[in-house]
C-alpha cells in the first residue's frame, strides 16, 4: 500500500509516499480501505519531531482519523460487512491507504455525506463532543467561550453546543473566521487582534462571564478566559498551539472555584475510544444525518500533494478541516 511517511523531523519537503506493507486484520479488528483523511495540528508536531506518536502506532506515518470502506474483516468481528462505509480516529497510521481498528471504533458514515465530509468529522466532531459533554458538562442555557473558533475542532464546537442549547461566543484572530463561525451559530465573536477577550465577554455579558471555556491554543488566552469564568465554571484545555506554559492567577481560581483540566484524546486507552466511539454514535450521528449539524471542510488536497496541504495550515488561513483524498 502507499503511505504517507515522516522520513525525518522538518518541514513538509520531509513527507515522502511510500510503499508499506498492507496490515492485517487481528481478533475483533476490521480493515479499512481508506478514501479520505484529515490533517491535524498534531500531525504537523509528528512531522517537527516534537510529537511522538503513542505505543501501538506507526511512529513515521501521521493521521489521526480516516474515512473509508472495511476491506476485510478478522476473526470474530462481527460489527460490519465488506463494503460497510465507516470512519473513526486512529492512534496515527490514517495517512495510508488502509488501516486497522477494533470494530466497536469504528463510527457508521451516514448516506449523505461524501467521504470528504466523513474524513472532517472523527478529530474535531469526537474531540469537540468529548470536551463539551464528557468533561465540561455543557447543559442548556450556559454561555461557553470557544478559543481558536475557526479551527476544525472550534466549528463543531460551536455546532454541538448551539444544537445542546448553549451560546457560545468565540475567539479568532481573522474578522473573515468570524462571520463564517457565526454562520455556524456562534452568537459572539472577539478579534484578539483587536479586542481585549476579558473586556468584551465581560460587556457582552453584563458582567456574568461564562459557565464554559473550550481552550484550544493555552498561552496567554488561558490566563485571559480565567478572567472571564463565572462562579464555579469550567476550564478544559484541548490545545496549546498558543504555547504550553502560561503564568495563571491561583487567586482566580480559588475565589471562583474554578475547574480547570486537560485532555486528549489520541493516547486513550482502546477502552475509552471504543466507549467514546459508540456514545458519538447515538448522540451525534442523528444530527449529522439531518443535516442540523455539518463538517466544515476548508479544502481537499489529493495525498500527493500533502506538503501543500501542511504549508496551508501552517499558513493558519484554513477555516474547518483539510482533507486529504487518495
Amino acid at each position: 500500500m502507499k503511505a504517507l511517511v515522516i522520513t525525518k523531523p522538518g518541514g513538509p519537503e520531509v513527507l515522502e509516499l511510500l510503499d508499506r506493507p498492507v496490515p492485517q486484520p487481528g481478533p475483533g479488528e476490521i480493515r479499512v480501505r481508506v478514501h479520505a483523511s484529515a490533517l491535524n495540528r498534531a500531525d504537523l508536531l509528528q512531522r517537527r519531531g516534537s510529537y511522538p506518536a503513542p505505543p501501538g502506532a506507526p511512529a513515521d506515518i501521521p493521521g489521526l482519523e480516516y474515512a473509508g470502506e472495511v476491506d476485510a474483516v478478522g476473526e470474530g468481528a462481527g460489527l460490519w460487512a465488506v463494503g460497510n462505509r465507516v470512519m473513526g480516529i486512529v492512534g496515527g497510521g490514517g495517512h495510508a491507504e488502509y488501516v486497522v481498528v477494533h470494530e466497536r471504533e469504528g463510527i457508521r458514515i451516514p448516506q449523505n455525506l461524501s467521504w470528504e465530509e466523513a474524513a472532517a468529522i472523527p478529530e474535531a466532531f469526537l474531540t469537540s463532543y468529548d470536551a463539551l459533554f464528557r468533561q465540561l458538562d455543557l447543559t442548556v442555557g450556559e454561555r461557553l467561550l470557544v478559543l481558536a473558533v475557526g479551527s476544525g475542532v472550534g466549528t463543531a464546537a460551536v455546532q454541538l453546543a448551539g444544537a445542546a442549547g448553549a451560546t457560545v461566543i468565540g475567539t479568532s484572530r481573522s474578522a473573515s473566521k468570524l462571520k463564517r463561525a457565526k454562520e455556524l451559530g456562534m452568537e459572539i465573536g472577539i478579534d484578539t487582534t483587536r479586542e481585549d477577550l476579558a473586556e468584551t465577554v465581560n460587556q457582552s455579558t453584563y458582567g456574568s462571564g461564562v459557565h464554559a471555556v473550550m481552550d484550544l491554543v493555552g498561552g496567554p488566552l488561558l490566563e485571559a478566559s480565567l478572567r472571564v469564568v463565572a462562579l464555579r465554571g469550567r476550564v478544559c484545555v484541548v490545545g496549546t498551539t498558543g504555547g504550553s506554559k502560561v503564568e495563571v492567577d491561583l487567586g482566580l481560581l480559588l475565589r471562583r472555584r474554578i475547574h480547570l483540566f486537560g485532555t486528549v484524546l489520541r493516547s486513550r486507552p482502546l477502552e475509552e475510544k471504543i466507549a467514546l466511539a459508540r456514545e458519538f454514535s447515538g448522540a451525534v450521528l442523528p444530527l449529522i444525518s439531518s443535516g442540523r449539524i455539518r463538517p466544515v471542510v476548508d479544502s481537499t488536497f489529493p495525498f500527493s500533494q500533502v506538503r501543500k496541504a501542511h504549508e496551508r495550515m501552517e499558513g493558519n488561513d484554513s477555516f474547518g478541516k483539510i482533507v486529504l483524498t487518495w
